[in-house]
């Protein structure tokens, strides 16, 4: 599918992926890093906010590492940030909310699928429990966070955290999970994908019926806006739940918002503004929203007839490529490789900062184009 120039590329990142995270797995270790000040891991939330949110990427990248280079000195620091977290449940367990997918499907449900670990399994189950423990069934939707304000909030970036709850039917043989995951899938895809393919961040939902009753800002510009980030969630949350439900309305979801966001970026040298609508000036760039929509592409890809393909696949090389010509910092003794990272639009302590999830979408992104990704979502 990929061309020779294509190819020749992608395979040209491996030896450049493998010395960075060698490198900063040796300087980082057990510890969980976050977002890089001056080519350098300070702020480790093992430390500071062991319940926090990202924290399951870094032994994502661990195990992905471990996966295509088959070296075990990745397979020690990911089991110990899953004891890590594994404590958060004991420790502070309301600090956990809706984003307990990502914290476990990249530690400890990854530990499950590579090595057979059963601690690992039910550390896994654990967590898709609590994510289950969330959902509200009269309105059919998973509550986010645990703010008083938030009893009727749903996000879009929960799409990547139900495949916790696929994972968890297709190991127990229990549908409870996935029935969770679908209703709540539907919910959203009334409330949040739009008609064009922007989504909302946020949606307000009735606690009875589910019916959107006000959709608030959230991390984009402003209420109604395009924040790209909860773009490239949908892209790659669709197409993930397509896969583990064969349900054709997720497909065709993330196919609507993924040619919504490469319409978009192209009128910007295929670089993600943090927000599709917001003011011309000032700019300011997400390439967060790039690395994961690519992972989305190239999930769409294996579910679309061969005609289809070449589309998704050629839009995910450029989406990586952009990334790669004007956003990487390959030095092996600097910490953090994708730069220009965003959390929010109003933020400016997390605006345009090189962010450790951006490092994992990105490694995952180039290792399925040459072949070598461990399938962790």
């Amino acid at each position: 599918m990929l061309t020779e120039e294509e190819r020749e590329w992608a395979s040209s990142l491996l030896p450049k992926l493998s010395d960075k995270f060698a490198a900063e797995r040796d300087r980082v270790g057990s510890h969980i890093p976050y977002i890089a000040e001056d080519g350098v891991y300070k702020d480790f939330k093992d430390i500071s906010d062991p319940a926090w949110w990202t924290n399951g990427f870094w032994p994502g990248i661990l195990w992905q590492m471990f996966r295509a280079t088959g070296d075990e000195a990745y397979v020690k620091p990911a089991r110990d940030v899953e004891d890590t977290l594994t404590k958060v449940i004991d420790t502070d367990f309301m600090g956990l909310h809706h984003d307990v997918g990502f914290m476990w499907l990249l530690s400890a449900v990854a530990d499950y699928r590579l090595t057979g670990d059963e601690r690992a399994k039910n550390r896994g189950l654990a967590a898709a429990t609590l994510l289950a423990g969330r959902f509200n069934p009269a309105g059919r939707f998973i509550r986010a966070w645990n703010l008083p304000e938030s009893e009727g909030w749903a996000i879009i970036d929960s799409m990547m955290n139900i495949q916790i709850l696929f994972w968890a039917s297709d190991v127990t043989g229990d549908p409870r999970f996935a029935d969770v995951a679908r209703m709540h899938a539907d919910t959203l895809l009334k409330a949040v994908v739009r008609p064009d393919g922007s989504c909302n961040h946020i949606v307000d939902l009735d606690l009875e019926t589910g019916e959107l009753k006000n959709n608030p800002g959230g991390q984009g510009y402003e209420s109604g806006s395009s924040w790209t980030r909860g773009q490239s969630w949908a892209v790659y949350g669709y197409a993930l739940a397509a896969r583990h439900s064969g349900q054709k309305r997720y497909l065709d979801a993330a196919k609507r918002v993924a040619n919504y966001f490469c319409a978009n970026v192209a009128l910007n040298d295929d670089k993600a503004l943090i927000d599709f609508r917001a003011p011309a000036e000032p700019v300011y760039w997400d390439a967060l929203a790039n690395v994961i929509t690519a992972c989305g592409l190239l999930e769409i890809v294996d579910q679309v007839p061969q005609l289809e393909r070449p589309f998704y696949v050629r839009w995910a090389v450029r989406l990586l490529k952009a990334v790669d010509k004007n956003w990487c910092d390959w030095d092996p003794a600097r910490d953090g490789l994708v730069q220009m990272c965003s959390g929010c639009y109003e933020n400016d302590a997390d605006r345009e900062v090189p962010m450790m999830y951006a490092d994992y979408y990105f490694l995952e992104a180039v290792l399925r184009l040459n072949g070598k990704a461990a399938r962790l979502w």
